[in-house]
């Protein structure tokens, strides 16, 4: 596709995001808005409604909450900001995700217990019921889609054992909102976390929060930070319209066609089937080429997979990275950590034929570095 931007062509991104976005969403980048024009304040007020319809929730249970920066930042606005001085998180870890989130609470001196789980497993049930069950904790943690290596974890029954424990309950779900079916109030979910980025195709820039609004107003005086003070933006959200530092204009713009765009394509069920072909020609030309997934199929996701590094003489993966890279195909590396393994995205603006075209660019690459894979 070629750019708006006439001089270079744009990379396909499969990658967990940034993400490779449509013309129009491009093009709505290219306008110029105060951070206080009536029409900015208005597209930013559509947006949190979008969002909440996009997440099922009713506006008088839950509220939508921007947060300037990356996926990361919105993840940090909700522990720095929600969890109270005496509280104690119980963080779920299956990936670097989840130990990101255990880091992150340390940082801020919140008192944390993890139950870590191997990134090929799904959590155990019993043993998150078993850490409950003392009633140590006020908040429990957990990655949706872990993009470590693609797994998607049972955030509703894990949000059984955290209503039942009477803690409230944060999901992070970055890589999965708008793609993968979410039942927010169902799952009790307090707090759910979303990037600009990800499945809704917009562009990097800001991150959200679906916040419980009974949660959310019990929150007060517990904020660790002046910019990531989570309530202090939605008061400001709630009062103006207006963010309480410079928003990203530009990008909320952008953001506000992906959502249109998403409406247009079937919602999460309309999106979700793109992804979910897109995944399916992926793994099914990958093992015709002779890699192996990390993931069994059972376990494995439709937003992002992690491959195996083939056993091979002649494999390198930086080499293999900068060929698809000259051919404009932009993958991603791993970050399993007992294994050696990179990672291949289905999300963004992509399409099977699209994914046809990689495995082609792959299999010349293969041929060109003469790596045979599964031999």
């Amino acid at each position: 596709m070629p750019s708006p931007i006439s001089g270079w062509k744009d990379k396909i991104l499969f990658t967990p995001g940034p993400l490779t976005t449509s013309q129009t969403v491009k093009l709505a980048l290219l306008r110029d808005l105060g951070s206080r024009d009536g029409d900015f304040i208005a597209r930013v007020a559509d947006i949190r409604r979008r969002l909440l319809d996009l997440g099922g929730v009713s506006p008088d249970e839950f509220t939508a909450i921007p947060m300037q920066g990356s996926g990361t930042y919105a993840v940090e606005s909700v522990f720095s900001s929600t969890v109270p001085r005496d509280g104690k998180v119980l963080v779920i870890i299956n990936g670097a995700y989840g130990r990101r989130i255990a880091q992150m609470c340390a940082t801020l001196g919140i008192a944390t217990g993890t139950l870590e789980f191997p990134e090929y497993q799904t959590p155990e049930l019993a043993r998150i019921e078993t850490e409950l069950a003392g009633g140590a904790y006020t908040d429990v943690a957990v990655v949706h889609c872990e993009t470590t290596t693609g797994i998607i974890n049972p955030i509703e029954a894990i949000g059984a054992l955290v209503r039942r424990a009477g803690a409230r309950y944060i999901v992070d779900a970055m890589s999965s909102f708008g793609a993968v079916p979410i039942d927010i109030a169902g799952a009790g979910i307090d707090y759910l976390v979303s990037s600009a980025n990800k499945c809704i195709e917009g562009v990097p820039g800001f991150g959200f929060v679906i916040a419980r609004r009974a949660a959310l107003l019990e929150t007060e005086g517990r904020a660790r930070s002046l910019s990531l003070d989570l309530l202090a933006q939605w008061k400001g959200l709630e009062t103006s319209g207006q963010f309480r530092f410079t928003p990203p204009t530009h990008v909320l713009l952008a953001f506000h066609q992906a959502l249109l765009e998403l409406e247009a394509e079937g919602g999460v069920a309309g999106r979700s089937a793109r992804y979910r072909e897109n995944y399916r020609v992926l793994v099914e030309g990958m093992g015709a080429l002779g890699f192996e997934a990390y993931l069994p199929p059972a376990l494995q996701g439709y937003i992002i997979t992690s491959f195996r590094y083939p056993a091979t003489p002649g494999w390198d993966f930086e080499t293999f990275y900068a060929r698809l890279n000259e051919r404009d195909f932009v993958i991603y590396p791993g970050k399993v950590s007992d294994g050696d393994c990179f990672r291949i995205g289905n999300i963004g603006r992509i399409f099977p034929a699209d994914v046809k075209a990689l495995l082609a660019a792959i299999r010349d690459v293969l041929a060109a570095m003469n790596v045979a894979p599964g031999t």
